[in-house]
């Protein structure tokens, strides 16, 4: 199971138990610990994952932290566990005392669910106020469990991630500010496109006007962003359907050896490449036998179906594929009659071909 793998079923399980978790020390050992497992690190090793790590502050002495990470004998990343229930906004300042007199460089603060990772990126030994990192790991996305791995013991690199952590956490803190803009347009940013489009003095009735216009034009670029994506994954999803169901024709055909490929068929096959040659070589053009159709091909492909011949029934048919892959029949009395379909024919190698 590869590490993606690990934390999605890591999620799957916060969220199964949680409610059942009652005390600090239930979270730590359900969520917290698998999840440094997780990421490679042996928590049963007291040299490498040390509990209730001491952390002497000042003339206080004996202040425990829950657990620290080390590596060649220094502690190099901190956590600070909550119960999963707890909101962490309000315990920050204690890991942040904590890593002061520490030399790790990375802080971790969670609740089993939300993970919060600080370093000193703003000034040298002094925690950052915000975290360069977030992740919840009951709702991962794909980019995040990619910065996740990062920590892992098999990839751990503190002048990597600190290279990136800045990046990190500007990002994010730019994510907030263009969510909270979207959500709720200031003033500057009303009326930085609202000069570029009105061309007379802005003032306070046409800034609140434009304030509103502004709020409005951002969630339908949102809404009709969405719908354009979800009407390519739905492209993508009817395409892997065609071509399963196309699989699936040629494992039918496979098993059935007895098809018997006529002069007629053939006869037919020659007319609709004489039709074809002007657009594509012929070479390009080939054919497949099955019991209920002849089907004429571009490239040897099932997905190309140029048309299909039937000939084996009592009305002779030609079946030609529109633009949404819509087989049309149309009866024809000859194979010379397959001539008065040469546009149609054209048209569908065309649209293969663009």
């Amino acid at each position: 199971m590869d590490f993606k793998d690990q934390i999605k079923q890591l999620g799957e399980r916060v969220n199964k138990l949680k409610d059942n978790i009652l005390t600090e020390e239930a979270t730590k050992n359900a969520f917290i610990m698998p999840f440094l497992q997780t990421l490679g690190y042996d928590v049963f090793d007291p040299l490498e994952v040390v509990p209730e790590f001491v952390a002497d502050l000042g003339i206080k002495k004996g202040e425990k932290i829950d657990y620290a990470i080390f590596k060649d004998g220094n502690p190099t990343i901190l956590i600070e566990c909550k119960h999963w229930a707890q909101n962490l906004n309000v315990h920050d300042g204690q890991l942040m005392r904590y890593f002061h007199v520490s030399k790790a460089r990375f802080g971790i603060l969670t609740n089993g669910i939300i993970y919060r990772f600080y370093s000193d990126l703003v000034e040298a030994n002094k925690m950052d106020e915000k975290p360069f990192f977030e992740i919840n790991i009951s709702d991962t996305k794909e980019n995040q469990i990619e910065e996740l791995k990062k920590f892992h013991k098999s990839y751990f690199n503190i002048e990597s991630i600190v290279t990136t952590a800045s990046e990190l956490k500007y990002m994010n803190e730019l994510k907030t500010l263009i969510i909270n803009e979207f959500n709720t347009p200031s003033e500057n940013f009303v009326k930085l496109f609202t000069k570029q489009v009105y061309p007379g003095v802005i003032t306070a009735k046409v800034l609140d006007q434009f304030t509103g216009l502004t709020k409005r034009t951002l969630q339908q670029f949102i809404s009709e962003s969405i719908t354009e994506r979800l009407k390519s994954a739905l492209d993508r999803e009817t395409t892997v359907i065609e071509e399963k169901a196309a699989e699936e024709n040629d494992v039918q055909i496979s098993e059935k050896p007895k098809i018997e490929t006529t002069q007629d068929e053939l006869e037919a096959f020659y007319v609709i490449k004489a039709i074809l040659r002007s657009k594509i070589e012929g070479s390009r053009i080939t054919y497949r036998d099955a019991q209920s159709y002849f089907a004429i091909l571009l490239d040897d492909n099932n997905r190309k179906t140029i048309c299909r011949i039937y000939l084996n029934t009592k009305k002779k048919q030609i079946g030609i594929f529109d633009s949404n892959k819509v087989e049309i029949k149309n009866e024809i009395n000859s194979i010379d009659q397959i001539y008065d379909f040469s546009d149609s024919i054209i048209a569908v190698v065309e649209s293969y071909l663009n």
